[in-house]
């Protein structure tokens, strides 16, 4: 019998790493899932939800670690939680595994198998298990809608009897899972949309949810995606004909979203102190990048800042704002991750360690750091 534990994330972590529905398949699999009291309340999962989907509610995390098999986590857990747990047990979050790396070697010297999230392969096969594109789409939406309140003016075009109110304009910076759905979003909401990325396949995503392309499309810009998916660093003159081309268009925006990232990188500057200034009063930047530094040189994590009356707002977490929808996502991604590694029959795990998901997730094993990304960053 496996015991999987879950604990109330510290503050300001919303989500919980559970849902009812994934406890109820877990126990399903013959595990047993201890939940700390509380954990699920600010995802609307109450205690006696959990408990009625066949959780044990444990008044304390220390109650709900004790010995346990696994534990499930939003963010890196602390090492006392770690060494709660039994040896050898199983820890799967999102680790940010490029920050703190202290912290990362202390939970490997526990001998605990350290699951990265964040590492999962962009893989058919692992689509339901990334993490990633789960929150990242609830970011891209949230984006939108907290922009469309903060620039305190309507967005779809209206016809009234006093007159025409335009619609608002709104530019999407980067258009991976977070821009394309802050472009279907805006596009709702009845926005003028354009786009920009680049990553030459994006092109045609942009165009087919009906908002405009804006890219130097060089030869260059032909080149410019890795086989992973994601954007290559771009030359100085690509950078420069890009910040070119960008300026003259931001000037007239109402609505600017950031979301450029590539991983394990600071966030690249797309938007300079020059380019706010030329901004409208009132218009309104959301900065998707702020963990990383953010996509504008304005930017203050986890603040919202006015400059020339433009404001840039740069949200942590910001698929945590709506909780409900990102816990349930997120569970849904851990127990698609798990459900492979269980014989069903036996109801015990069998785990295949050379699975592309598991292998390609795995950051610790047998008191070490494994993940090819961090042992060469050691080195």
């Amino acid at each position: 019998m496996i015991t999987i534990a879950v604990t109330a994330e510290n503050q300001p972590e919303t989500r919980v790493a559970a849902s009812p529905e994934t406890v109820k398949k877990l126990s399903a699999l013959g595990c047993t899932v201890r939940i700390e009291s509380g954990a699920g309340l600010r995802s609307r999962f109450s205690d006696d939800v959990f408990k009625a989907a066949g959780a044990t509610i444990a008044a304390t995390a220390a109650e709900a670690l004790a010995g346990a098999d696994m534990l499930l986590a939003v963010r890196r857990p602390s090492l006392d939680d770690v060494k709660a747990l039994k040896p050898g047990a199983m820890v799967i979050a999102i680790l940010d595994p490029y920050s703190g790396r202290d912290g990362l070697e202390a939970i490997a010297s526990t001998g605990a198998s350290s699951f990265a999230m964040e590492f999962m392969p962009r893989i058919t096969r692992a689509q339901s298990m990334d993490v990633l594109s789960s929150q990242a789409n609830l970011a891209g939406y949230k984006a939108v809608i907290d922009a469309a309140s903060m620039q305190e003016q309507a967005v779809p075009m209206m016809m009234t009897a006093a007159g025409t109110v335009p619609a608002c304009k709104a530019f999407i910076m980067g258009v991976g899972v977070a821009g394309l759905q802050a472009i279907a979003t805006a596009r709702r909401l009845g926005a003028i949309v354009t786009a920009t990325d680049v990553r030459p396949a994006t092109k045609e995503q942009v165009a087919s949810l009906g908002a405009k392309f804006v890219a130097v499309e060089d030869d260059e810009f032909k080149q410019a995606q890795t086989a992973a998916g994601y954007a290559k660093p771009m030359s100085v003159e690509y950078q420069a004909k890009q910040a070119e081309l960008v300026a003259n268009h931001i000037k007239i925006q109402d609505i600017v979203i950031t979301t450029a990232l590539i991983p394990g990188r600071p966030a690249p500057r797309l938007i300079t102190r020059e380019m706010v200034e030329s901004m409208k009063p009132g218009a309104v930047i959301v900065d998707l990048a702020a963990e990383r530094g953010g996509n504008c040189e304005l930017t203050k994590p986890g603040e919202v800042v006015e400059h020339n009356g433009v404001r840039i707002s740069g949200p942590l977490n910001l698929a945590g704002t709506v909780a409900v929808n990102a816990s349930a996502l997120y569970a849904k991604n851990i127990y698609a991750f798990l459900e492979p590694m269980f014989d069903k029959k036996e109801k015990v795990m069998k785990i295949n360690w050379d699975d592309e998901t598991v292998e390609g997730t795995l950051v610790s094993k047998d008191g070490k750091l494994v993940h090819p990304s961090l042992v060469t960053q050691g080195t």
